[in-house]
């Protein structure tokens, strides 16, 4: 085999080789974007649930009783 078929071998092969890189890169974006939205959404329901949360807090009474009579124990 000539130098030149070798070389004409060696950049068949680094073009396949980048093409196949090149799928793998485009697949890897793609679940990049889609852990993002996600990572997003959950982020979202996670602030709704903490605004539901403190709102449920503001409920509660402000002073609670310093004995513990709600159980039913008497000591």
């Amino acid at each position: 085999m000539s130098k030149i078929e070798e070389l004409a071998d060696r950049v068949e092969r680094l073009l396949l080789r980048h093409d196949e890189l090149q799928r793998t890169n485009t697949l890897l974006e793609q679940q990049i974007a889609a852990v993002t939205h996600e990572r997003d959404n959950l982020r979202s329901r996670l602030n709704a649930a903490r605004s539901r949360i403190d709102a449920l807090l503001e409920r509660l009474p402000a002073d609670l009783p310093s004995s513990d009579t709600s159980t039913g124990s008497a000591t």
